[in-house]
């Protein structure tokens, strides 16, 4: 039983650790451009050293505009002529931080060090006294007004609650409508079950059944159904109650049962009968109710008229806000990358922080404590730099590759790997992934994400490559403009590509079209 002894030994290996400047390099590179202005702000305000040039200079000019008879703080330009005294010393500990942080260590630890085509003198003097950006043009824009943000738009459960709280009805039964309410999903149907909803309080299931009916009758027609089937009854009886077509096609021919639960529970003995609707067989119906095609059509266009989402209305996605990161712009007839910087903090070294660096002006704690704001300060700006650096880099990259799709639109758009980019810009692959990820650019196609240029290749015409996204285009064209009484099979759409010269198989045009969210041929014909 030696072996199970402890002991002690040597070993060399070599392992990859980051340091936290690398570990911020990497969150900044992955932020879009809400989301690094919002950590700009956090920066400015957990570190005294970094100063929003425009904040600044409005603050010096109130100072200069102070009435003379109230005591005022030295003014700016005493604050220079002090610091020129002593500019030698702390401006040259500045810059040895500086030079320290910009040499230090390669920014991009998957590959080369990018800064060393930086001028660090450049560097120096552009964030030292006047800001990230000299030559920034100060625009005026029209901000929205504040009464804007005030409002919200009124969700499906308050709109379901307000009405209860006019219904009149026993507290019991109050309730369980409050329980049911708050058991719906976005599409307005009840995720659980009357005998789950009766367990939560041990209610009886006629109250329950009671419930029910009444949040059945609320607005919009059709919420609280527990199933498609039921959804469109309740409108149907409201909406067209003379139609008992209608209603009888709804009652025996939609399943009565989501396919999830007859999987589960096993199949329903009805189940070919209550497909028949789902699968448009139209004249099916027609011959078990024994009445006429035409009016089985025309109660199954009122069908369709209803509402089989009655909830989203009232839960609609809110629109996210889109601030392109990178313009397409086309400048002298060439096609060129503008960094979008507008909104952005103009970020400077505090001048009055950097009189705390000379020798003979403040302990040497407080020095410390300069020091090493300042370090974190210049890693913040050194990054921020990066960022800006690697993005353009890529999309240069990317518009070499894309300027058909600019020029011409969708169809033109050229296949395009990750690593094929970062290749051509001489960093990891992972890197360009951050560099792309939730990142907008403004085309003249449109707005897209910087991850939509990259899809894979199919074998196109004379074995060259198409994308992806224009081959499931090419699906898609072809089956809205076939004939609806004889739709395109998965087959004949692949043999029609092959005769385009691109080779794909019938599952893979099948696996296209799901994709795409196309019913299958038979879900797709006419019958007449």
């Amino acid at each position: 039983m030696n072996w199970l002894q402890p002991k002690l030994h040597l070993r060399v290996a070599q392992k990859q650790i980051l340091t936290p400047g690398l570990v911020q390099m990497v969150s900044v590179l992955a932020l879009n451009r809400l989301e690094l202005r919002e950590m700009i702000n956090q920066e400015i305000i957990a570190n005294p050293i970094l100063e929003d040039v425009e904040e600044a200079a409005t603050e010096e000019i109130e100072e200069q505009e102070r009435p003379e008879g109230e005591p005022a703080e030295e003014a700016p330009a005493e604050r220079d002529a002090e610091a020129e005294g002593v500019q030698d010393d702390g401006s040259r500990e500045i810059q040895d931080i500086i030079h320290d942080e910009l040499v230090k260590e390669g920014t991009d630890f998957e590959g080369a060090n990018p800064f060393d085509e930086f001028d660090m003198n450049a560097f120096f003097q552009q964030y030292l006294d006047t800001g990230g950006d000299n030559h920034r043009e100060q625009e005026q824009y029209e901000r929205p007004s504040f009464e804007q943000f005030l409002s919200s738009p009124q969700s499906l459960s308050d709109h379901l609650n307000w009405q209860l709280s006019s219904t009149i009805c026993s507290d019991a039964v109050q309730e369980i409508a409050e329980i049911i309410i708050g058991n719906l999903n976005e599409d307005g149907y009840v995720t659980a079950t009357l005998e789950e909803i009766a367990a939560q309080g041990d209610y009886s299931m006629d109250d329950v059944e009671e419930a029910l009916a009444v949040v059945q009758e609320f607005d919009p027609l059709g919420v609280c159904a527990r199933n498609l089937r039921e959804c469109l009854l309740i409108q149907l009886r409201t909406l067209d109650p003379q139609n008992t077509l209608a209603h009888q096609v709804v009652s025996e021919f939609m399943p009565k049962r989501p396919q999830a639960e007859e999987n589960a529970e096993g199949p329903d003995p009805d189940a070919s009968l209550g497909r028949m609707l789902q699968n448009n067989q139209l004249k099916e119906i027609a011959r078990t109710l024994n009445r006429p095609v035409e009016l089985v059509k025309r109660a199954v266009d009122v069908i369709k008229g209803l509402d089989p989402r009655p909830g989203l209305r009232y839960n609609k996605a809110e629109a996210r806000l889109v601030e392109p990161d990178v313009y397409f712009r086309k400048v002298d007839n060439e096609w060129k990358v503008f960094f979008n910087e507008d909104d952005l903090p103009q970020l400077r070294l505090s001048p009055v922080y950097r009189r705390l660096l000379a020798r003979d002006a403040a302990d040497r704690e407080v020095r410390n404590y300069v020091k090493e704001r300042f370090t974190a300060a210049i890693q913040l700006l050194k990054n921020i730099e990066q960022r800006k650096h690697t993005i353009v880099r890529v999309c240069e990259s990317v518009l070499r590759r894309q300027r058909d799709f600019l020029e011409h639109g969708l169809d033109q758009l050229k296949p395009m790997m990750i690593k094929e980019v970062a290749e051509e810009v001489g960093v990891h692959p992972s890197t360009v992934s951050r560099a792309v990820a939730n990142k907008y650019s403004h085309t003249p196609q449109g707005v897209f994400e910087l991850r939509f240029f990259f899809s894979e290749s199919v074998n196109g015409p004379q074995g060259s490559s198409v994308s992806l996204l224009t081959l499931k285009r090419r699906v898609k064209k072809m089956i809205e403009e076939e004939d609806t009484t004889h739709p395109l099979t998965d087959e004949q759409i692949a043999k029609r590509l092959e005769e385009e010269g691109i080779h794909v198989t019938r599952r893979t045009v099948a696996k296209y079209r799901e994709d795409l969210r196309i019913p299958s041929t038979h879900q797709r014909r006419v019958k007449t």
